[in-house]
């Protein structure tokens, strides 16, 4: 049922930043008194931590607005979802990518040992970029003369990490819209390379530099397809908040790190040669409705967001009871324009959040600085 988002994201913002606020300060104790003397004991108590900021993300989708996400795979990649570490590559094509990689890393229990790469702008979001900067993300600037440093001593900080971890890369650099596949189309016949129709053209220093850091104690590399049935609109934030609901379609493919080809030119390939096979099986999903293999795997909608969203509130409820009993703030006039105001910046500040987002402000992905090699 379709909800008017200006309902909602007042409400749904204070709950956000007043959850997620109480989760960084909790983050930054432990972070001050744990991390100076055991790291992996750090991450260990920061993974549940975090996720009772990123599991009002999964309630968002799951019981908000009802997206369905079908998960098509073998019996055992599904087996192991969770239990081993893993790099993932997907394709970029909606605004929530990132929430449904999270979906599927709460439904394997791994989300709060999710670690981000994101653009460095995703650390001063408040709450969300305050928390995923306390549990590792890789914040990027978009110049590999200074980004190379930043991933390579990123993925080294990993190799003692404690639980199984989930890091994803969108290597095709920016997020998929029709100017920007006409753009990749463009600099493919230019430099005689197959045309893509469904995705863009990865670039794959990132991905390089990810499997010549990680091969020694990441097993395996997941392969992720997302794809939308027509009739079913991508995701975005403010259908989530209006409560519009989505399906998508996920293809996961597991390859073994051991058997990915030993030279960085070769590995580079061998991710081109990927999002080649992506792209077909982005024709058979348009043609069809379904990619012709991988068993659907049932990922049933879980009570645990639900539950810490509940408790959330109640927890809100009564602190706002208690603050407005103790200072009698709506009872003059400088009260309710102080309340007024605050409401005010919770506003600003959602609107913020849903514009960071969206594709049509994302930055297209520089294409004349794709080298041949890579």
């Amino acid at each position: 049922m379709a909800f008017p988002a200006a309902f909602s994201v007042v409400p749904l913002g204070v709950l956000f930043l007043f959850s997620g606020l109480i989760v960084n300060l909790i983050q930054a104790f432990f972070f001050l008194t744990v991390w100076p003397f055991s790291k992996n004991t750090y991450r260990r108590i920061n993974s549940e931590v975090a996720e009772l900021l990123w599991l009002e993300f999964i309630w968002l989708a799951d019981w908000w607005a009802g997206v369905k996400i079908e998960l098509f795979t073998d019996a055992e990649t599904f087996h192991l979802m969770g239990k081993e570490h893993a790099l993932i590559i997907c394709n970029h094509k909606s605004d929530v990518d990132w929430l449904i990689g999270w979906i599927l890393a709460q439904r394997s229990g791994c989300l709060g040992s999710a670690v981000p790469v994101t653009k460095k702008a995703a650390k001063f979001l408040p709450a969300v970029g305050w928390s995923i900067w306390f549990s590792g993300a890789i914040f990027l600037e978009r110049s590999w003369l200074k980004d190379e440093k930043t991933l390579k001593s990123g993925f080294e900080r990993l190799r003692d990490f404690p639980i199984a971890f989930w890091m994803a890369l969108f290597v095709e650099g920016t997020r998929f819209t029709h100017a920007k596949l006409l753009a990749a189309q463009e600099y493919a016949s230019s430099m005689g390379l197959p045309s893509p129709r469904n995705v863009l053209i990865p670039r794959t220093k990132g991905f390089v530099t990810a499997v010549s850091q990680m091969h020694e104690f990441v097993p395996a590399v997941y392969d992720l397809t997302f794809a939308f049935p027509e009739g079913s609109p991508p995701p975005t934030m403010l259908r989530l908040l209006k409560r519009q609901p989505s399906v998508v379609h996920v293809h996961m493919k597991r390859h073994l790190m051991k058997d990915l080809p030993k030279t960085d030119v070769a590995v580079a390939q061998w991710c081109k040669d990927v999002f080649l096979a992506k792209d077909k099986l982005l024709d058979k999903h348009k043609a069809d409705g379904n990619f012709g293999d991988g068993e659907l795997q049932i990922i049933a909608r879980p009570l645990k967001p639900l539950v810490v969203v509940t408790s959330w509130a109640c927890l809100l409820i009564f602190a706002s009871f208690k603050f407005l009993q103790w200072t009698s703030l709506l009872s003059s006039w400088k009260g309710l324009t102080f309340s007024a105001t605050g409401l005010a910046i919770v506003t600003v500040l959602m609107q913020f959040m849903i514009q960071f987002t969206q594709s049509e402000r994302s930055n297209p992905a520089n294409l004349s600085k794709h080298p041949k090699s890579s």
